[in-house]
């Protein structure tokens, strides 16, 4: 990173947080109708222009917000025919809606970047979370598509989808996973102002205003049998240009930054006999099943295929062509199609191979790998590493029968794991939370990995399971703290910590399911004596506690929260931040850190204004106090309170 002129600024935060900090520097105009898991990209842009932030350039941000997607989507036609850079915010059905007008902006030649939170659509039912169909729904409207694993890629696909864009006046959309990146917190490069400045460019030394009367330019005509024709097969001339053009922003992009990307991505294929194809966040689980079956010996490996439109054919065929089979894994099911889009899409690809096609590999008909297809992560359905390594052993064993399949569902379509291992790098230390909705806890987890990041330099994931349906419901929060950056994403089956701010959690379900020996239970109670806690715990919970070795801590939230908090509304959420506090104590990273405690504090409240600094003062030092008081008034249940059973059982 050190000899490249841009390595960018470290900083935490999601995927949506990546999309504002690129729009709010390089764009003049956000237009956007608030739809999950969109709306933060939205709004970051809306406080940025409350703020009266400008652009690179000076110019003062503008956002609308008008009456539907659609009508986002006209304002932004409107914007663009005038000259001007804009970027709009999406999702899911609002995406879908737009898909009229997304016609006219590619055939208008406008260049701009939507960012889409890509969502499942409605469909039996509806559903908030993550999916493709949206994304796939509006392949076909001219648009280039660019897939953005994590915060990182966000981030750098908005700059280089953008100088693309403008260069072959194809407009694009840059798709991120809904919640699973457009809400998860994890350490990534912000790319400086300088970069973005020389990177994409002044618009008004870029971009041409339509409606200009002294240079006027007819623009959206009706044209009859005579004409509409001629000016369609025309428009292949912008078309042509795309490819060279991300070529050209790809390399550029690496020279200037040391981060290097292209339309795929192969992970240890030189030699994969079988290999798994996907685009989303879940190809950095993929990766790290594939580095766990190497260990084992089996030739295995993945391809990332991270730019859908122009869909790279030429170069998926080359990356598979040698294996003996390879699966395609999808957020999206068409069940009256041949197969799901991208596997449509890369059996096509090997036919023109097949065929001699012109730009494709030499490909002998009987070279022709097996084609498996897989349904999985719909709706944000989890995609374990369990789920990966079924998918592998179903190809590995040559199941030709079902050629098509389901993950982590039960089905008689689905694959059965027939292991679930932890495949995660040794020292990493994990969390799972249960919780109830509308208490906090989720901003107390981004909070908490911020504040790891910060403090001790590790890689942090922070990944919320959030619904809207969960306020005043059980829920569950997950982290991750490792030295190295963590690929998989998926829900902690086998944790370190366990956090249970709902000690209802203990009677619904077994909270200590997958902790590690040893690990660590911290406990909501309204009780001070250890004696009491103790007797509060399940007796199930009590004989693993004691069989395992768990440590068990317990303070009283409620308590606290009511005592700290000035203002009534923020009791409820206040009492999951006094989590932090305790979190730092019990971690081992403060031990290894080397600090004072003086400087502890001073760090943590610099994090703590990140998030509620826009709420006040008063808010901040309400919630630092209640910080210091998690920290300082932590129990720990001695381990000779644990080694006898309680005298009294509490209800």
């Amino acid at each position: 990173m050190s000899e490249v002129r841009f390595p960018g600024i470290p900083t935490t935060g999601d995927g949506s947080e990546a999309a504002v900090w690129v729009e709010t520097h390089v764009s003049q105009a956000g237009i956007a109708y608030p739809i999950t898991p969109s709306t933060n990209m939205g709004y970051g842009f809306q406080v940025a222009v409350a703020n009266g932030r400008t652009n690179l350039w000076g110019e003062p941000l503008t956002f609308l917000e008008p009456e539907s997607e659609h009508s986002a989507g006209s304002a932004a036609e409107g914007f663009a025919l005038a000259g001007g850079r804009v970027s709009s915010f999406t999702a899911s059905q609002g995406l879908v809606l737009q898909k009229e007008v997304l016609h006219v902006i590619s055939g208008k030649r406008l260049p701009m970047v939507f960012h889409i939170g890509a969502r499942a659509l409605t469909s039996q039912a509806l559903n908030i979370h993550a999916g493709h169909d949206d994304v796939y729904a509006v392949a076909d409207t001219g648009w280039g598509i660019l897939f953005a694993a994590n915060a990182q890629e966000v981030a750098d696909m908005a700059l280089i989808a953008r100088r693309a864009s403008e260069a072959a006046l194809v407009p694009f959309m840059v798709a991120q996973d809904g919640f699973l990146v457009t809400h998860t917190v994890e350490n990534f490069r912000l790319p400086e102002p300088e970069l973005m400045r020389e990177f994409v460019g002044d618009p008004k030394e870029k971009l041409v205003s339509l409606f200009d009367p002294e240079h006027p330019v007819l623009s959206g005509p009706v044209e009859n049998q005579d004409s509409y024709m001629k000016g369609r097969i025309a428009q292949r001339a912008f078309y042509a240009r795309v490819v060279p053009a991300l070529e050209e922003a790809f390399e550029l992009y690496c020279q200037l930054t040391g981060r290097c990307y292209d339309f795929v991505e192969p992970y240890r294929l030189e030699d994969a006999e079988y290999a798994v194809v996907a685009t989303g966040s879940m190809i950095g689980t993929i990766q790290a099943v594939v580095d766990y079956l190497r260990e084992k010996g089996e030739k295995v490996g993945a391809l990332y295929v991270r730019s859908f439109r122009p869909f790279p054919g030429a170069r998926i065929v080359d990356a598979l062509k040698h294996t003996k089979a390879f699966a395609v894994l999808e957020r999206t099911d068409e069940p009256l199609a041949e197969s799901n889009p991208m596997l449509r899409e890369i059996k096509a690809a090997f036919a023109d191979a097949t065929d001699g096609y012109p730009g494709f590999p030499e490909l002998k008909v009987d070279r022709l790998p097996t084609f498996y297809g897989g349904a999985a992560g719909l709706g944000g359905r989890d995609v374990r590493p369990a789920d990966v390594i079924a998918t592998f052993e179903h190809m590995i064993e040559g199941n030709k029968d079902r050629r098509y399949f389901a993950l982590n569902i039960k089905h008689p379509l689905a694959l059965e794991p027939k292991e679930d291992p932890d495949i995660t790098e040794p020292g990493t230390f994990r969390m799972r939370g249960y919780s109830v909705g509308g208490y906090g806890s989720v901003t107390t987890n981004k909070v908490i990995a911020s504040v790891t990041a910060d403090l001790f330099g590790l890689y942090v994931q922070a990944f919320p399971k959030y619904g809207s349906e969960k306020k005043g419901l059980p829920t569950n929060y997950y982290l991750w703290v490792a030295e190295e950056p963590v690929r998989v994403r998926a829900e902690l089956r086998y944790v370190e910590m366990v956090a249970i701010n709902d000690p209802r959690a203990l009677q619904y379900t077994n909270p200590l399911v997958g902790l590690a020996e040893g690990g660590a239970i911290w406990l909501q109670s309204r009780h001070t004596d250890p004696e009491a806690i103790w007797a509060t715990v399940p007796k199930y919970a009590r004989e693993l506690i004691r069989e395992r070795g768990y440590r068990l801590y317990a303070i009283d939230t409620i308590k606290i929260a009511q005592e700290v908090a000035t203002r009534p509304d923020l009791v409820q959420r206040m009492q999951g931040i006094v989590l932090l506090g305790s979190y730092l104590k019990i971690a081992p990273f403060f031990e290894r850190a080397k600090i004072s405690e003086e400087e502890l504090w001073a760090r943590i409240e610099k994090v703590i204004r990140k998030y509620f600094g826009k709420r006040g003062e008063q808010v901040v030092q309400d919630n630092m106090t209640a910080i210091r008081r998690g920290y300082s008034e932590l129990i720990e249940v001695p381990a000779e309170v644990i080694a006898r059973e309680p005298k009294e059982v509490v209800a």
